[in-house]
């Protein structure tokens, strides 16, 4: 595409990023992630990607696409990583000692309509400064390996609680990309580690899902039972769930980088009424119309009810 100075155009495109409301922006390189290939090759291999329920077995699938980005996109040629926060200062998941815990992301509406909205007018943006563009936008929802890209573009490093940690943001961030067949300057990507000799969030994980730095378990994953699995039961390590019933936030709240977390600017992202701080022993009783009135545009319906329903039972029970 002649006419235009990648440079140039790599610096308007993130002017233009933080404009649609995009918190952090970077560039990388569309190429194959090798060193992640045979990281990523491992834990599969290992079978840490899920229990026997088979909830995740997807992540086996496509593993040419999760690796190089050019197999998703032909002709790639760039890959725009962004981050978005949705930290809420002063909110503790849970509210009152009897709250039961859902996952700060999920308070509000769905991150994945929030920033692909935002990615395609950013998209649209790059189309027009072009006079054409390919590509497409991802959100945690085809096999890109984000936390990679967004590492790559240097925005952040991987930590030791595995996910991706930024010195001006913290944790609390949500990632999406463009993978655009535009040649655009890239980022110096981010080589630095953070995290020291910390082990705060391996020692604060109530299940051992964080049994060594940098990896983790998902069987042992109070995230992966109370969201990906399906079925009435959950494992005897439920007992450790405590009153989280979606999703977990202990490894970043008890992260020091944390502190750096910026309040979110969008408002969709905001608590819905009653979500922080109601009683697990009330959400355990929710009928399937509430559930759905409740949570229409919400990440929580990725659970069901009826698996919103046990793990609201698991948590009033392991509350009493």
């Amino acid at each position: 595409m002649p006419g235009y100075d990648p440079a140039r155009l790599a610096r308007d495109l993130k002017l233009e990023a933080r404009r649609v409301g995009f918190d952090g922006v970077g560039i990388a390189r569309a190429e194959r992630l090798d060193l992640e290939a045979r990281r990523l090759e491992a834990w599969l291999e290992d079978g840490r990607h899920g229990g026997p329920d088979g909830a995740m077995t997807w992540m086996e699938r496509n593993f040419d696409k999760r690796v190089d980005p050019r197999e998703l996109v032909p002709g790639a040629q760039s890959v725009v990583s962004v981050f978005l926060s949705y930290f809420q200062p002063g909110r503790r998941p849970g509210g009152d000692l009897e709250g039961a815990k859902i996952s700060r992301y999920a308070w509000g509406d769905d991150y994945h309509d929030v920033l692909k909205e935002k990615l395609f007018e950013l998209f649209d943006w790059l189309d027009r400064a072009t006079g054409g563009a390919g590509g497409r936008a991802f959100v945690d929802s085809a096999p890109v390996l984000d936390k990679a890209w967004a590492q790559r573009a240097g925005l952040g490093w991987q930590g030791k609680n595995t996910n991706l940690l930024t010195r001006t943001h913290g944790s609390f961030i949500f990632l999406g990309e463009l993978i655009v067949d535009v040649p655009l300057e890239p980022d110096e990507p981010f080589r630095a580690d953070h995290c020291g000799s910390c082990t705060r969030c391996l020692d604060a994980c109530p299940t051992g899902a964080l049994d060594a730095p940098y990896q983790i378990d998902a069987r042992r994953c109070i995230s992966y039972w109370t969201i990906e699995h399906r079925g009435p039961d959950l494992p005897e390590i439920a007992a450790e769930f405590g009153s989280w019933i979606f999703g977990c936030d202990i490894c970043q709240d008890v992260c020091p980088w944390t502190k750096f977390s910026r309040p979110t600017r969008d408002a969709r992202f905001l608590p819905r009424p009653g979500l922080p701080d109601t009683p697990a022993r009330e959400w355990a009783e929710i009928d399937l119309e509430a559930f759905r009135e409740r949570f229409r545009k919400s990440p929580v319906k990725r659970v069901k009810h009826d698996g919103f329903v046990r793990n609201a039972k698991n948590a009033a029970t392991s509350t009493d």
